[in-house]
């Protein structure tokens, strides 16, 4: 009996809950699905921003849901409600589901979004293989956002990795090795690699001096590459309208400080340096961009994450 009940707690399956009138739809054989994460860097809160803008946007049917309690460290990343006068509302409890969307063109794809687990790591990974593996998934895309030192005045940078070369080889010629701290977005795509699953990892690159704010033109980024990548037509309009007012706040700003304008012309002047001659190969119709150096990245990504506290 113990082993019979040890047996089931640690079984991946045990983790979510399928939705019966989807989960076994042989429809949903095949499609892409798309990852993303929130609770790790998120610079510019990208993730948080996409995952909005395709719930919002796209209609949303629940595949699976993950038991949060067996994932979540509550004390360590406290959900939020509202106290009003004398009684509670709002509360939203943390969820991480898989859902079925369809983009502009009525092409449906999976989607699995919400908090990065904080236990279980492993075994939420193995859950995570089956689920592709159960749907037959066709390419595994994810995408998450990192501080760097660039100005928000050139092309938003993305690095990309995984193990589809089509998807990967000259949209960034940066090939560094790095130490960086782990998220699940790296470990899913490790197993999944293992597994002989097709995976290719995003990595938006935001100008460090707005890492802390939503920066809507790296979400915009981050879907176009989704997009090309999966074949999908994902939303963009409204990030883009609301990118025009941000990127006006942020001219603003910087006309009004010379330490600011130093700060911006100097990254403008790298970048430029190190970009001129450099070819890159893109999925999107964007300009060459080149990436800081190794110790630069792991600095950057160590100092953001230390102000952070990685918590949401």
């Amino acid at each position: 009996m113990i082993d019979r009940i040890a047996g089931s707690l640690l079984d991946p399956d045990a983790l979510y809950v399928g939705n019966p009138e989807l989960f076994h739809d042989p429809g949903l054989k095949g499609l892409n699905l798309v990852m993303g994460f929130t609770g790790f860097a998120d610079a510019g809160h990208v993730v948080k921003q996409i995952n909005a803008e395709l719930l919002d946007t796209l209609g949303a049917d629940v595949v699976a849901e993950f038991d949060a309690d067996q994932l979540m460290d509550y004390r360590s990343r406290r959900p939020h409600l509202t106290f009003v006068e004398d009684h509670l509302q709002d509360y939203q409890p943390p969820r991480l589901v898989l859902y079925r969307l369809r983009d502009g063109l009525g092409q449906p794809f999976l989607l699995l979004a919400g908090f990065e687990p904080d236990l279980q790591w492993e075994r939420f990974a193995r859950a995570v293989v089956r689920l592709v593996e159960h749907f037959e998934v066709n390419l595994v895309t994810w995408i998450h956002s990192i501080p760097m030192p660039v100005p928000h005045t050139r092309p938003v940078g993305v690095t990309v990795h995984g193990n589809r070369p089509d998807l990967i080889e000259g949209i960034s010629s940066w090939k560094p090795t790095v130490e960086v701290p782990a998220a699940i977005g790296h470990v899913l795509e490790v197993r999944l690699v293992e597994a002989g699953r097709n995976v290719a990892g995003y990595v938006i690159h935001v100008p460090h001096y707005l890492a802390d704010a939503e920066y809507p033109n790296a979400a915009v980024a981050g879907l176009e590459y989704l997009g090309a990548a999966a074949s999908l037509m994902l939303p963009t309009d409204r990030l883009r309208e609301v990118g025009r007012e941000v990127g006006r706040q942020i001219a603003e700003q910087v006309e009004a400080s010379e330490e600011i304008q130093l700060v911006v012309s100097r990254l403008e002047a790298r970048y430029d340096e190190k970009a001129e001659g450099t070819a890159r190969r893109s999925l999107l119709a964007g300009e060459n961009d080149e990436l800081p150096n190794a110790d630069e990245l792991g600095a950057a990504v160590e100092a953001y994450l230390a102000r952070k506290d990685v918590r949401p």
